[in-house]
């Protein structure tokens, strides 16, 4: 489950459990009026038969007032109530349109973020190849390739065990390993690509918000890692996408976002939180001043 598939499934849950309880209190409410109405209409035509106006409130004992002012003093009673059975409503309805208000913000502020990658708009992203990269020699992001660059790059060899997949995933672990970042993030994108479904797809795509870390582009690592972990919830990597998310985050300035992602962590895989993670869990949270 992603950060954000969960935060909009909690929302869901914490305003429909209020409107259920409210709704049946409002029941309730409405055939209380309903028994109250009658009895006001038994006051107005006191001369109803006992057929249609059966006795469900019981005459209060003591000294009798006038008819009119017993009646307009049920009217006025019964007019409050309804106006404040439709005050609650009202409060009712107002909660789910704000609600869907919030999502369509947080839906909005995904769909920017995913123009700004697509653009290359992120500050900091380097010039993007204008060509597509050979699997066994992906261009630099220079505009001018530096010749010996090149040179390390096709000396850094694609494996070839006959499992495609497995092969793309150590190539671009390979690039990413000797430190050359745009050439990693190209192999690690392609492999995804090529192969979605594949379990290492888990270990590519979270490689790559970790190459972008690396490369100083912390807002395209937070897109690549949130994708990988809504994609892949199950992915051997989805826990360490989260973890690695809230380092970007931290990055951009967003703290409070790096922390939640973190509970979310916790929440969603307790083991590996407390177990192969836990050390930088801890460390994350120190980063990020979570309480």
């Amino acid at each position: 489950m992603n950060i954000l598939g969960k935060t909009v499934l909690l929302t869901g849950l914490l305003f429909s459990m209020p409107v259920s309880a409210q709704s049946g209190n409002v029941d309730q409410r409405v055939d209380r009026l309903e028994q109250e109405l009658r009895a006001v209409q038994r006051k107005v035509f006191p001369g109803g038969s006992s057929r249609y106006f059966e006795p469900e409130i019981s005459a209060p004992t003591g000294p009798a007032s006038p008819a009119t002012s017993i009646t307009t003093s049920a009217v006025s009673d019964l007019i409050s109530r309804v106006d404040a059975l439709e005050a609650s409503l009202a409060n009712l309805t107002g909660q789910v349109e704000e609600n869907g208000f919030r999502l369509r913000k947080l839906e909005d502020r995904l769909a920017a973020a995913e123009a700004a990658t697509a653009g290359g708009a992120v500050a900091g992203a380097g010039p993007v190849a204008t060509t597509t990269p050979k699997p066994a020699q992906p261009a630099p992001s220079a505009a001018a390739p530096d010749p010996e660059r090149v040179a390390a790059v096709a000396a850094i060899v694609m494996p070839e065990t006959g499992d495609a997949a497995e092969d793309s995933y150590i190539y671009g672990y390979r690039l990413w390993d000797a430190k050359f970042y745009p050439e990693a993030q190209a192999q690690l994108k392609k492999m995804v690509a090529d192969h979605p479904g594949h379990p290492r797809a888990s270990f590519a795509q979270n490689l790559l918000g970790r190459a972008y870390i690396d490369d100083g582009k912390p807002a395209l690592a937070s897109v690549a890692l949130y994708e990988n972990y809504q994609k892949r919830p199950r992915g051997d990597r989805a826990p360490d996408s989260l973890y690695f998310l809230s380092t970007a985050l931290v990055q951009l300035g967003k703290k409070d976002d790096a922390c939640r992602v973190l509970a979310e962590m916790q929440d969603v895989y307790p083991d590996v939180a407390s177990g192969r993670l836990a050390d930088r869990v801890t460390s994350a949270k120190a980063a990020a001043n979570c309480k």
